[in-house]
């Protein structure tokens, strides 16, 4: 599954318990009708790939959906969703460097007029 759309949030890693798990939530705002605020967490090695992303771009978050029982002290079950990410791509094409000299438009090119019928080219076809 994917989640399309511009990001609105980027947390830092945060780590839990004595383990090392780590854990960091982005926030996808997708663009549609009603546009929906998409929460998707990305652990352990994969936090690392939201290190290049910042608020405003847009993106492809490719997700899967976990579904955990929990049993509380009182003995009643509880059920928790969560979207975990596991690849993001970047949406927004790159912009021209500034290096490159602009492409002159198509006005700027007129045909040759000073071609000869009895000239011959040496193509082989």
């Amino acid at each position: 599954m994917e989640v399309q759309g511009r990001i609105k949030m980027i947390d830092e890693t945060k780590t839990y318990g004595n383990n090392g798990f780590r854990k960091r939530e982005i926030v996808v705002t997708t663009e549609e009708q009603y546009p929906q605020h998409i929460l998707v967490e990305f652990v352990q090695d994969k936090c690392d790939l939201l290190n290049n992303y910042s608020v405003g771009q847009q993106v492809k978050i490719s997700i899967n959906l976990r579904g955990r029982e929990w049993v509380n002290p009182q003995g009643e079950t509880k059920y928790f969703n969560s979207i975990q990410g596991w690849r993001v791509e970047n949406l927004e094409t790159a912009q021209p460097s500034a290096d490159m000299p602009p492409v002159p438009p198509m006005e700027a090119f007129e045909p040759a007029d000073d071609l000869n019928e009895e000239d011959h080219d040496d193509l082989p076809f």
